[in-house]
């Protein structure tokens, strides 16, 4: 009985991480050896991402109880799935990058933001710039105008300041 409850609890955290994640990436993990699964649970686990191996047949159980029943349709084979709970496309490019590296690990499909997606919109996902590179750019937009208004109203000072130095050096060369 204890094994049924085990299940249970499974099915339950997965559910409850498929609901909760910014994202959750699906992959296709066969062809691998323990050296390059190593590699990338390092590296994405550097990145804030959890990547672990989840039964089909319990996942199937947690999609539906997340509500995300097309989920079923990229649960095919073994699978581990890339959770992310702040940024969505952070799992997105680490797992596009090492797959760009090791054609062994396959992107099936995912959930962003509570919808079932495929697997080409988790390379445009990838692509996007990051949300600090996206950051820096509002926050760079923000200051342009800022920078001109303050050097227009700086303008009649820089004058008014050059002109009177053109009036000293004037001065001194006729003393």
């Amino acid at each position: 009985m204890a094994r049924k409850q085990d299940k249970q609890a499974i099915v339950k955290d997965l559910a409850n991480k498929l609901s909760s994640a910014a994202s959750a990436i699906l992959t296709d993990y066969r062809g691998l050896n323990v050296q390059d699964i190593t590699e990338l649970r390092r590296k994405l686990r550097e990145a804030g991402v959890e990547y672990r191996v989840a039964k089909n047949t319990l996942t199937i159980l947690a999609a539906r109880e997340a509500g995300l029943d097309d989920l079923e349709e990229y649960l095919a084979g073994p699978t581990a799935i890339a959770f992310s709970y702040d940024d969505p496309a952070v799992p997105a490019k680490e797992l596009n990058e090492f797959a760009k590296a090791n054609q062994n690990l396959e992107i099936k499909g995912a959930v962003v933001e509570g919808k079932v997606v495929g697997q080409d919109v988790v390379k445009r996902l990838a692509d996007l710039p990051s949300r600090e590179q996206l950051l820096a750019q509002v926050a760079g937009a923000f200051t342009a105008p800022l920078a001109g208004l303050v050097n227009v109203l700086v303008a009649p000072m820089r004058g008014f300041a050059t002109a009177v130095d053109a009036i000293r050096q004037q001065r001194e060369a006729t003393n």
